[in-house]
């Protein structure tokens, strides 16, 4: 069978095209990391370009459950992370090393990471966002997930939304759905790196 990253770049390559740049990033004791950038043109309702960033690396791995006393070394969820925000608004280009340390973080922290999970980078996504955190979305969307070989799980890209401290803090308290559905109710475009946050006390 082919390499499981060859698979899941091929894939990448297939759904957002060529990547125009790519850097890796490896951390004690854990495989590296790369980070892939596609820029994807505007559609004739946009005012701007997108610029999506996809983790390579995080699903060569099997993702294990901290409460288990052994790790499998080839069952278990996989994933790859993308993010998307829109293009010339911001230095966007500075979020690949916290990418790649919530893409390695299974491995250094041995969690599972899932929709509807909050994922902190404790520190400011890119220069002056006003984000440090994301919110997990579901996958099978702008990338399809991808089957491997059984046993093995597939491979799921799972979008990564950023939040505000106050929508991170809301989130804890009312859940996932509830700070989604306030999203879409206020037509918040969550691909505005500079985008203010969420009315949260109506």
């Amino acid at each position: 069978m082919a390499d499981v990253l060859e698979l899941v770049e091929a894939r990448l390559r297939a759904s957002l095209g060529e990547p125009d740049a790519r850097a890796a990033v490896t951390f004690l004791g854990t495989d590296r990391i790369e980070v892939l950038r596609f820029v994807a043109e505007p559609g004739p309702e946009e005012d701007g370009g997108t610029v999506r960033y996809a983790t390579l690396g995080m699903s060569a791995q099997p993702m294990a459950d901290p409460s288990g006393n052994l790790a499998d070394p080839v069952r278990g969820p996989r994933a790859e992370l993308v993010l998307s925000v829109r293009t010339g608004r911001a230095d966007t280009d500075q979020v690949l090393r916290p990418l790649a340390v919530l893409a390695a973080s299974p491995q250094v922290e041995g969690v599972v990471v899932a929709p509807g999970a909050s994922l902190d980078t404790g520190e400011p996504l890119w220069p002056g966002a006003p984000f440090t955190s994301v919110l997990v979305g579901a996958g099978g969307g702008l990338v399809p997930d991808l089957a491997l070989d059984e046993p093995m799980s597939p491979v799921a890209f799972l979008p990564l939304l950023p939040m505000t401290a106050n929508e991170t803090a809301w989130k804890r308290v009312h859940g996932a759905a509830a700070l989604e559905e306030r999203w879409l109710r206020h037509g918040t475009d969550l691909r505005d790196p500079l985008r203010g946050g969420v009315p949260l006390g109506d």
